[in-house]
């Protein structure tokens, strides 16, 4: 070790070592707070909440099914449709029944986009409230 002239002994040397006292006795404590907090939040609030009997409708409902094929021509119920007034007159049908039936979408894979899009806006449009896309499935490939 070389020691400067005018220094005698080591004793005053600096020190540049971190006194890791004071960081481990922060971290002590942090970590008695966290054992004493987690019990507090496992506790759980007891709720008794109303059970709802809810009986299954007596018949199945009607479904109306519409098709659009890889060409782009849309099927109701297995007929072909000439046009979009012709599916609008199908679907004032629909809307002005009492019990609406479910209208089921099935667009086939191949088919583009804007057709099925034409399809669901005059859904949307005439307000009919039970509507959903079938089939899914298919494009999961």
């Amino acid at each position: 070790m070389f020691i400067s002239p005018g220094h005698e002994s080591d004793e005053h040397d600096v020190l540049v070592e971190m006194n890791t006292t004071p960081l481990i006795d922060v971290m002590l404590v942090l970590l008695v707070m966290l054992i004493i907090t987690i019990p507090i939040q496992t506790h759980a609030v007891k709720l008794n909440m109303p059970v709802a009997r809810v009986t299954p409708p007596a018949s199945r409902p009607a479904i109306e099914r519409i098709d659009v094929d890889s060409e782009g021509r849309v099927l109701w119920n297995g007929e072909v449709l000439i046009d979009q007034k012709s599916l609008e007159t199908h679907l004032r049908a629909v809307v002005a029944l009492p019990d609406q039936p479910e209208l089921h979408l099935r667009p086939h894979k191949l088919a583009r986009y804007e057709h099925v899009a034409r399809v669901m806006a005059a859904v949307q449009r005439l307000g009919i409230k039970k509507f959903g896309i079938i089939g899914h499935e298919q494009f999961a490939d």
